[in-house]
């Protein structure tokens, strides 16, 4: 906990030279359906700490309110678990500004996400490439913070290249949305990032990030939140 909250204060103080519009913080969970290994590893490696929930939320909020907005990413399973309206408060407390729930799919999210909204935040879902036109409208209506486009389908993790219908599966989505729309899903390098810019209107590394932090493992807090800041200053 202590090397994720010296990670957010450090890509919290890149954020506005490097154009980094959101943190994603994600709450372990031992049954994902769209997480790939390594951050199945890294959810391993909470829970068998004693990770929480709440000690989450209780951790986020001794950082005060960050200048880029976080983003709680969360199974549905744990949200329902916990007491929806009592999450989101929680959320809210703490100095969330939004909810990423991968596995709420309409029309199940459509009550969800008006409480999401009441309690004050913003809603993100996923579209997938496989996702038909009509479902992918109704998602996108149901965001509030921006849609998360999967890049492929199948499971989070480091890719060597993008698809190359991505461009034209992008424009789609956008000519359908009426908030931004964001690529995750193996987008991981340099590389990516050009070859989504001018097509996206941002880039999700989650996995990446991950990545960094386990080749540290062991290092200082402050440490492993150097090395962070610093691959995400790479990516620009």
């Amino acid at each position: 906990m202590e090397a994720t909250l010296a990670s957010i204060r450090a890509i919290d103080q890149v954020a506005a030279t490097h154009r980094i519009g959101a943190i994603e913080i994600g709450f372990p969970f031992s049954d994902p359906i769209a997480d790939g290994p390594r951050i199945q590893e890294a959810f391993n490696v909470a829970l068998n700490a004693g990770i929480t929930a709440q000690k989450i939320f209780d951790a986020i909020a001794t950082l005060g309110l960050t200048k880029t907005p976080m983003v709680a990413m969360v199974s549905y399973s744990i949200v329902f678990r916990f007491g929806v309206d009592r999450f989101l408060s929680e959320a809210k407390r703490a100095g969330f500004s939004g909810i990423l729930i991968p596995d709420l799919p309409p029309p199940e999210a459509q009550e969800v996400c008006e409480r999401v909204k009441q309690a004050g935040l913003d809603t993100v879902l996923l579209v997938a490439p496989t996702t038909p036109l009509t479902r992918r409208k109704l998602i996108a209506e149901l965001c509030s913070g921006f849609v998360y486009y999967l890049a492929v389908s199948g499971v989070t993790g480091d890719r060597k290249d993008l698809p190359p219908d991505i461009a034209a599966n992008l424009a789609e989505i956008q000519a359908a949305s009426p908030v931004p729309v964001c690529v995750g899903f193996g987008v991981s390098k340099l590389e990516h990032m050009k070859q989504l810019q001018g097509k996206a209107d941002g880039a999700i590394v989650g996995t990446a990030v991950v990545r960094v932090m386990r080749e540290h493992f062991g290092e200082t807090s402050d440490v492993i939140a150097q090395r962070v800041a610093a691959f995400c200053r790479e990516l620009v």
